[in-house]
Parts: structure tokens; sequence; C-alpha cells
């Protein structure tokens, strides 16, 4: 085979070159990293502890989608507390939130899934996120649990 001005290659080599940019193209996709977008409402897993049965959900609503709960963290009695403080990647989510009638909540816990979650077949029974959720009155700690929670991606 002829390949610029008179330079030939036998079948064998252009056959490797061929082999090794697929292998490198390979390489790319599987060291690029999965897309994360965590979006949704998060609910706490099964019947919540008794300090925390006035806590409805955790919102996380990066792009802002005016179909979704605005984020923060939201309570039974219609209460949204935003957050003060939040950080979320995918092997971690942190929070706390402002302080309103003097309750406020924090957050540590971490992703137990990866990927575009409004894009997944995620059921509301299986956890997806789990940590330890804290409860402050007037700036004292008066509850803490670790828990599960459960994600719903909106109607």
């Amino acid at each position: 085979m002829n390949v610029g001005s008179g330079v030939r290659l036998p079948v064998s080599a252009i056959t490797a070159l061929v082999l090794l940019g697929g292998l490198y193209t390979l390489s790319i996709a599987q060291t690029r990293p999965e897309r994360f977008d965590p979006d949704g409402s998060f609910w706490i897993q099964g019947k919540p502890p008794k300090a925390f049965e006035d806590f409805s959900g955790i919102n996380l609503n990066a792009k802002r989608n005016r179909y979704m709960p605005a984020s923060g963290v939201d309570l039974t009695n219609g209460t949204q507390l935003r957050y003060k403080a939040l950080a979320v990647a995918p092997d971690k989510l942190v929070f706390t939130t402002i302080v309103v009638r003097g309750v406020s909540y924090s957050f540590r816990g971490r992703f137990l899934k990866r990927g575009v979650f409004a894009a997944a077949d995620l059921d509301q029974d299986t956890p997806v996120l789990e940590g330890i959720l804290t409860k402050f009155k007037s700036g004292q700690k008066v509850a803490q649990a670790n828990l599960k929670f459960t994600y719903f991606g909106g109607t």
C-alpha cells in the first residue's frame, strides 16, 4: 500500500496502527468519569425515628429546574430550610441548613449509586444515600441517627 509520497507500509503495519488507535480510544472512554447528577428528592427509608418525624426530605436541584422542589430540607409542616453549606460529589453529600424557628439540620453521608439519578431505573424502595442526620434546636444537638434514603426524581 502506498502512503504519502511513495512510502510503502505492509498491511500488517496498517492493521497494527488501526488496532492501537482503537485500544487508545477504548482506554480514553474507560478513564472518562461517568456523569453524576443526583438532582431529586431523598426520603428516609422506612419509618423515621421519633425525633425525625417532622423531617420530610432532602432536595437537590442544582439546575434550578422549576418542576422540582428547590434545594433544601423540607419539613412535614411545609417549612423549607435552605442550605447554609452544601457539598455534593459522587462519593459524598454534606450539608448544614439555615436556622428556621430555632431548628436546623446537618448531614454527612455518601451516595450508594452513581450516574444520572433521574435517568436511572431507581425504585423507591432501594436506598441510594446513607449517612448521619443531625437535628439542632437553638444551636443544641437534640437528635442524631444513621439513616438510609431512597430517591424520587419527580413526576
